[in-house]
C-alpha cells in the first residue's frame, strides 16, 4: 500500500480540486483525482506540448462524453509507465483528450496547469481511499485479487 500526499487547492470559492503529482514520459506533472471520472485521461495539448510525438497518440472511433458534450474526439496512449510517487503501473494504456478548457480555467484562477484527471478505472482497481484530513491518497500496490468489473445497471 502506498500513501500519496494531496494537495487541495480551491476553485475560488466554487469548489475544490484535489491534485497529485505524477511521472510520465520521465516528466513530472500535476494531476486532478476525479472520483467522478470513470476513466484515467490525459491532456493532449500537454503530451504534445511535453514532446510525446503525434505517432504515439492514437485516434480512437469512441466519442467521449463529459466536459459539457457527449461527442468529443477521442484518443488512446499506451504509457510504458505511469508513476504517483513510488507507486507505479506499467504498461498503462489511458484516454487522450483536449483539456484546454479546463486548463485555460486553472490559468484564469493562477492555479498550475494538469496533465489530466485520475479516475475512477484507477481508483476502484486499486482500492483508493482517500483521507481529506491528512491530505492523502492510498492505493494499493497490486490490483485488488477480488477485483471484479460492478454489475451493470439493468
Amino acid at each position: 500500500m502506498q500513501i500519496i500526499p494531496l494537495e487541495i487547492i480551491d476553485l475560488q470559492g466554487d469548489g475544490y480540486h484535489l491534485l497529485i503529482d505524477v511521472k510520465l514520459f520521465n516528466q513530472n506533472f500535476k494531476m486532478v483525482v476525479d472520483t467522478g471520472a470513470s476513466k484515467t485521461v490525459l491532456d493532449i495539448n500537454m503530451l504534445l506540448n511535453s514532446g510525446i510525438s503525434k505517432e504515439q497518440i492514437l485516434k480512437t472511433d469512441i466519442l467521449s462524453s463529459g466536459l459539457g458534450t457527449n461527442s468529443m474526439e477521442s484518443f488512446l496512449i499506451d504509457l510504458p509507465e505511469f508513476s504517483i510517487e513510488n507507486w507505479k503501473i506499467k504498461n498503462l494504456s489511458v484516454a487522450v483528450l483536449d483539456l484546454n478548457s479546463i486548463n485555460k480555467a486553472y490559468e484564469q484562477m493562477g492555479l498550475p496547469t494538469i496533465i489530466g484527471v485520475l479516475g475512477g478505472d484507477i481508483l476502484y482497481k486499486y482500492g483508493a481511499q482517500i483521507n481529506y484530513k491528512k491530505l492523502s491518497l492510498t492505493l494499493n500496490e497490486r490490483q485488488s485479487l477480488n477485483f471484479k468489473k460492478p454489475p451493470l445497471n439493468m
